[in-house]
């Protein structure tokens, strides 16, 4: 564990002086008691003070509003990133060979000289390249090294032979293993000991508050809950954590009678967040379910019958956990809409990259909120174009959505993209990256509604809210949006404490 954690050493806030409030004018004081903020006042209204050890902050015109969110985000594998070969800058198999061949040499390791350790690497955008990764590729440069390779959407990865042999598996094809295999092995990979992953952990909850991140909801494929009461009693107070389950851990959830929102801690930081299942594949590796055929003729893959997906969201809701249901393919979008109307419940959908007209007014009819990641709009607008020709109407419909009543709310799914709420709102308003024209720009949002499903507190903060708070170097409704993504974040606080200042 790290050493630098201890309980209270995050310190407390009991002013911040003259901010901008968004869309106010004039400056404003904002005075904090406990985790609450208990008066805004013009500035100067009141004398500044101190107390109990608590600080003040001057904001010196800076402007203020609610933390972020990040709704969907895998941390653990997040913060392993940092200890594995990043393949993302890779336009084709050839480039991702050069630069495999580059980092295993900076370990020692070649096919002649192999090493025992297995060797990770990850984010390969192998959907978009023109070539293939194979798995003589990977053993011509790597020998008798255990190798994997992890795609961009943690839905694919690629094993050499000699990591599929210390698997047990026989060497043979292309060593390419998908969706259930690949998330049984993203699982078995996962195994750091737990003070070096906390010290990683903390190192990516740093990084998360200079971008003005509060909370999380993290949806590891792992039992977490019990890492993250871990890291609070060592001193962890960087973030907000509401922590999934999966269908495989839903006995041990019930039998334990964890319910969504319920505190982990006595803290309330940590809480038992949904139950997440995955329904169908992903559109990088041609198995997210559709209406329409793929290239090759397939419609994708769907991974739970219609009957077992109801029942698990049944025995979950009954349980008293929410629920985060997985679908990318429109036909998966279909079947759990009607899941939830059959049921009679409400809840999530994660992703909802392609969707059928029909459906799109359902979300709030049913109430099922949608929860969608801006920056794969951006990542892969040319691969939608591909693989989906003629749908790119009906992909990633945020403005639709809205404009129907459908509450957005915001994720990265990092490591998928990076954990930047800065990033997906820049991709939610622009859809585009810098230099490129909007893509269906129809379905572009206005600023305030990307902050707004980047955040759960308001655009202004008030008398009442809880001090999750973020003060900015810039006005993010007057600033250029093509500039959205250089926003620099001067403080952030969680509960009334600064998790994050750079000034």
């Amino acid at each position: 564990m790290s050493g630098s954690w201890s309980m209270g050493a995050s310190p407390a806030v009991a002013q911040i002086r003259n901010v901008t409030l968004l869309g106010h004018a004039g400056l404003s004081d904002i005075t904090i008691a406990g985790e609450q903020i208990v008066s805004v006042t013009p500035a100067g209204v009141l004398p500044a003070g101190a107390s109990d050890g608590a600080c003040v902050i001057d904001a010196d015109g800076r402007w203020l509003t609610s933390g972020l969110w990040d709704e969907h985000v895998h941390f653990a594998q997040w913060a392993e990133q940092s200890t594995r070969l990043d393949l993302g800058a890779a336009t084709n198999a050839n480039e991702a060979i050069a630069i495999l061949i580059e980092g295993l040499a900076e370990v020692g390791v070649s096919a002649v000289a192999p090493a025992a350790a297995e060797f990770v690497a990850m984010r390969a955008r192998a959907a978009s390249w023109p070539d293939a990764i194979s798995r003589d590729a990977l053993d011509a440069i790597s020998g008798e090294t255990p190798l994997v390779v992890i795609g961009i959407d943690l839905h694919g990865l690629w094993l050499n032979s000699a990591a599929m042999r210390s698997r047990g598996m026989e060497p043979q094809g292309d060593g390419h293993i998908v969706e259930d295999d690949c998330f049984a092995l993203l699982r078995e990979l996962d195994n750091r000991p737990a003070d070096e992953l906390d010290v990683l952990v903390e190192r990516t909850s740093r990084s998360a508050a200079a971008r003005g991140i509060v909370g999380v909801v993290d949806l590891e494929m792992r039992w977490c809950l019990d890492d993250w009461a871990r890291r609070e009693a060592a001193g962890f107070d960087l973030l907000r954590v509401e922590s999934a389950v999966y269908p495989d851990q839903l006995d041990r959830a019930l039998a334990g009678s964890y319910r969504s929102g319920d505190p982990l801690t006595d803290s309330g930081r940590l809480r038992v967040g949904p139950l997440k299942v995955i329904t169908d594949g992903s559109l990088g590796t041609s198995t997210a379910w559709c209406c329409d055929p793929y290239e090759d003729g397939s419609f994708g893959r769907s991974l739970v019958s219609a009957p077992d997906l109801q029942g698990l969201m049944r025995r979950a809701s009954d349980g008293g956990l929410d629920l985060a249901i997985h679908a990318i393919g429109d036909q998966a979008g279909a079947q759990v809409l009607d899941a939830f109307e059959a049921l009679g419940i409400g809840g999530r959908i994660e992703h909802a990259q392609l969707l059928r007209n029909e459906d799109l007014a359902r979300f709030a009819q049913l109430g099922v909120e949608a929860s969608v990641q801006p920056t794969h709009l951006v990542d892969d607008r040319e691969l939608t174009e591909r693989v989906w020709p003629g749908r790119a109407p009906r992909a990633f419909p945020f403005a639709s959505l809205n404009a129907l009543g459908t509450k957005l709310v915001f994720g990265s799914d990092a490591p998928v993209a990076p954990l930047d709420p800065w990033e997906g709102i820049h991709a939610a308003v622009n859809r585009a990256r810098r230099g490129d024209t909007a893509w269906t720009p129809s379905e572009c949002v206005p600023v305030e509604l990307a902050l707004e499903s980047s955040m759960r507190g308001p655009l202004v903060p008030g008398v009442g809210d809880i001090a999750d708070l973020v003060l900015l170097d810039a006005d993010p409704l007057s600033m250029p949006a093509a500039r959205l993504d250089d926003m620099t974040v001067a403080v952030t606080i969680v509960g009334g404490r600064v998790t994050h200042r750079a000034m």
